[in-house]
């Protein structure tokens, strides 16, 4: 029997086709926004307001100050949030427009476009009480762009990091990554622990492609206590 060519079937050949026109995560929302695409059905509905109500409690009962998102998008998530004071990051250009545009009124909210490539805050300049990441990770295509972003995500935060995502290693999709990010910080960043798990209200189903995939994980400083 003759060797099989990796791209020799029609669903390897799509494959190979995907990864030849995904042009980067940065780039890919770049692109979206610029299309007139929105953040993803998880900013909006249901979904996100019960992704709000599990942040502004977290918010009240820590006592958060500040906060320093890694990923706004386009502010739509943002508008049913609770904080004092909010720092938003977001790879596309485009998307920190949109937030500029959305919050123009709203002093106590800035917005600067995340070049991650670029970034190099060793003085802790971008810091907050509370660093929050919301279903951007399984958004991270490549394994150096995961690592950079997660590093800048602890690295900003004084006591608490709050990471909205799915916990489990799924096939790569067109711009999506489910990957296991909870040993990364084990290994990575012993610093840090976890504190909490909150379960979404609208767990995924298989069957009908429904509800989210993302649970809340909250860290904490080991060696102080965030309360």
């Amino acid at each position: 029997m003759s060797p099989v060519s990796s791209a020799g079937t029609p669903r390897l050949r799509n494959l190979v086709r995907g990864f030849r026109r995904f042009p980067g995560s940065a780039e890919y929302w770049q692109r979206r926004y610029q299309a007139g695409g929105t953040s993803g059905s998880g900013s909006y509905g249901e979904y996100a307001a019960a992704k709000a109500a599990v942040v502004n409690d977290i918010v009240a009962t820590y006592g958060v100050k500040s906060v320093v998102e890694f990923g706004c998008g386009d502010g739509n998530q943002l508008e049913l949030l609770v904080l004092p004071r909010y720092l938003g990051l977001d790879v596309a250009a485009r998307a920190i427009e949109l937030c500029a545009e959305r919050f123009a009124r709203d002093r106590t909210k800035s917005f600067f476009r995340y070049d991650p490539a670029h970034f190099v805050d060793r003085a802790g300049v971008v810091r907050a009480d509370l660093a929050l990441s919301q279903e951007v990770i399984f958004h991270l295509i490549e394994d150096e762009v995961f690592a950079t972003y997660m590093n800048h995500l602890f690295d900003a935060a004084e006591r608490l990091v709050l990471i909205c995502s799915s916990d489990e290693d799924l096939p790569l999709g067109k711009h999506e990554r489910h990957r296991t990010f909870t040993p990364w910080v084990e290994q990575f960043r012993p610093d840090w622990q976890l504190l909490s798990r909150v379960a979404n209200p609208h767990p995924f189903d298989p069957n009908t492609g429904a509800g989210m995939r993302s649970d809340f994980f909250l860290y904490g400083r080991r060696e102080s206590d965030p309360s």
